[in-house]
């Protein structure tokens, strides 16, 4: 009988040990009793958990590490496999007084709570939308703190900080035309149409950047057009009668006056700026960035589909393919500046923010707009030289050791790391990805992204990773992380993506409101303001933060499928836009273009990542809580 004591003690010693570090860090003998979830002992995990104070940091995948292409494989699976093991519960769910504070903050977002925040968000669009209306219209933009409008700085032709955006043409008004619709106020849409129609015109002397003329004003005017005469996206019947067709020809009239850009220049690359009178300026520089010259091409394309001239689409699409021509025959990357009359690269630093991010996200929308084949390869060979050369960190978002995944900017020609910051402009990326079906990696960098925002209440223009300090210390009300959480919340429906915005709403609120509006914050750490509330934080941030919290609003609705462009215009996917009235704008190129492009695996966005989400983000978090801590960490929240 004394052997049996002995055995039935060590039993319940062995249960004793097993419940306690179950409790402590949700680990456990690798047994199960017939419940639905798994207990599995793993010194690996714990391992991660006190990383920190280890000192660890495996060699390979640590950020200031260059990586050598590998390519991770994705695990034979479908997602009927993961399907079949969604009804387990985690273990965490079934002691939820033991939940860690990241699931205890992050797990549930109530009804009431989300009302609350949607009213909140449409409030603070109407704060700024209703001073600028009263004080500023017709001029451009509203000073928020001098309660004034704003227009180009005449007595400085060289501000181009001002003067690229502003052309003397209302242009927050013309921005935040379809936010209106949006937010379901069809009267107001009425009346802000019919004021542009009949007080706006582009027969200015103004010099503009023909990028911001094209996102701004042009992809706002294409926008409301569309849905003021197509009923079935996605507002339904929002027209007038005496609408006839005005803004599609304002659209029009503006494009004409951008062409300019695109003569007299080698490459087929267009010049940067154009006078809206004369054309391009005599003094104009030959050097222009990657993402303002490759990404006119949704703009343009539409208006060519839209008008039956395929001269827009032409030259859109002539200088995406000058540019992807010049990429490095190496590593696949471009370079972030380039001269424009002799295609030699000015700035060969290559990532994917300010001056390239638009240009890969175009590359995608086009394709998704247009359906040409062209731009798929493109975007998709762009994707893979991006994780090949650009990304560093551990291999997989949620699993693993190392430094998490975030995207540096590196030597376009090398693939070496050029610098130590990323700016704020990046975060649209894990929304790029949501798009292109690599969920796993969008959560993993948008967290990256989030923690800075946490620690500053904003995201500085630039953040040096390696120091856990801003660069560049003023924020402008940028719509960027928005935007991804939006896109997050809409493919994974995690409730963190809610607190996200929460946290976003709030911080705005009490960092950024002033009298009159919404004003720049000019030093993310001591919170003191610029007298500019730029338009994109009425037609970008504020509509995304409304739609995140209108789970019934009629875009998430619509039978029909839209997509937003770069600055947050809506955009029916439809398939007037995969007709042309005209043969190919490249017959003999196409070919070339597609023996050139390696067939080495199937595209990324056609792999499934349903494996490489884990059971319990369904219930919990989309990033295990050892790694939101890493994250947190890294950034110098704690």
């Amino acid at each position: 009988m004394q052997w049996r004591s002995i055995v039935v003690g060590l039993v319940v010693l062995r249960l004793s040990l097993s419940c306690v570090l179950w409790l402590a860090f949700g680990l456990g003998p690798n047994v199960s009793w017939g419940f639905n979830f798994p207990l599995g002992f793993s010194l690996h995990k714990l391992d991660l958990l006190f990383r920190d104070e280890k000192g660890i940091n495996p060699q390979g995948n640590s950020w200031s590490q260059r990586k050598h292409g590998h390519i991770h494989e994705e695990e034979a699976t479908t997602c009927a496999n993961v399907g079949e093991e969604s009804t387990k519960r985690p273990y965490l769910s079934f002691f939820d007084g033991n939940k860690d504070e990241y699931v205890r903050r992050y797990s549930s977002f109530p009804d009431t709570l989300k009302a609350k925040m949607k009213d909140m968000a449409k409030e603070m669009f109407y704060f700024g939308y209703d001073n600028y209306m009263k004080y500023a219209f017709p001029e451009d933009e509203l000073n928020p703190i001098d309660c004034k409008g704003r227009g180009p700085d005449v007595l400085n032709p060289s501000n181009i900080n001002i003067n690229d955006v502003l052309g003397n043409y209302s242009l927050t008004l013309i921005d935040t035309l379809d936010t209106l619709l949006v937010l379901g106020n069809v009267t107001e849409f009425h009346k802000a149409v019919k004021l542009v129609i009949d007080t706006v015109s582009f027969d200015k002397d103004s010099t503009v950047q023909v990028f911001e003329a094209n996102i701004r004003i042009l992809g706002s005017l294409i926008s409301s057009h569309i849905l003021l005469t197509d009923p079935k996206h996605p507002f339904g019947k929002v027209g007038f009668d005496d609408y006839d067709n005005e803004l599609l020809h304002m659209a029009h009239d503006l494009a004409v006056r951008l062409l300019p850009a695109f003569e007299n220049t080698s490459t087929g690359i267009p010049y940067p700026r154009v006078n809206l009178k004369t054309g391009v300026p005599p003094d104009s520089i030959n050097e222009t960035c990657t993402a303002g010259a490759g990404s006119l091409l949704v703009e343009f394309g539409i208006l060519s589909r839209l008008i039956g001239d395929s001269t827009f689409e032409w030259v859109a699409r002539r200088a995406v393919r000058a540019l992807w021509n010049l990429r490095s025959n190496e590593t696949g990357l471009l370079g972030n500046v380039v001269n424009i009359q002799t295609g030699q690269w000015v700035s060969k630093q290559s990532g994917l923010g300010a001056g390239m991010d638009s240009f890969y996200e175009y590359l995608l929308k086009s394709y998704l707009l247009f359906g040409e084949k062209e731009d798929h390869r493109m975007f998709q060979a762009a994707y893979e030289s991006i994780h090949n050369h650009i990304r560093r960190g551990r291999e997989s978002c949620n699993e693993g050791e190392g430094d998490p995944p975030l995207y540096v900017n590196v030597n376009m020609f090398s693939g070496e790391i050029m610098n130590t910051w990323i700016d704020s402009l990046q975060a649209f990326f894990p929304g790029l990805q949501v798009l292109n079906g690599d969920v796993d990696n969008a959560i993993c960098l948008h967290a990256f992204y989030y923690a800075i925002w946490k620690r500053f209440g904003a995201l500085p223009e630039r953040y040096n990773w390696q120091l856990k300090a801003p660069d560049v210390l003023f924020y402008p009300l940028r719509p960027e992380l928005v935007e991804s959480t939006y896109l997050l919340y809409q493919a994974t429906k995690n409730p963190f993506y809610l607190h996200v915005g929460m946290d976003i709403l709030q911080s705005l609120e009490k960092n950024a409101k002033v009298r009159c509006g919404y004003a720049t914050l000019h030093h993310v750490v001591d919170k003191s303001k610029e007298d500019r509330m730029e338009s994109f934080f009425l037609s970008e941030t504020c509509k995304y933060l409304y739609l995140l919290f209108d789970e019934d609003n009629p875009l998430h609705k619509s039978d029909n499928k839209y997509i937003f462009t770069t600055e947050g215009h809506v955009v029916p996917i439809d398939k007037r836009f995969r007709e042309k009235q005209w043969n190919d704008l490249f017959p003999c190129e196409e070919g070339v273009l597609a023996e050139q492009e390696p067939n080495k695996r199937p595209p990324l966005s056609n792999t499934s990542n349903c494996n490489r989400i884990p059971v319990e983000r369904r219930y919990t978090l989309p990033l295990k809580s050892i790694y939101m801590k890493q994250i947190d960490n890294m950034v110098g929240l704690f």
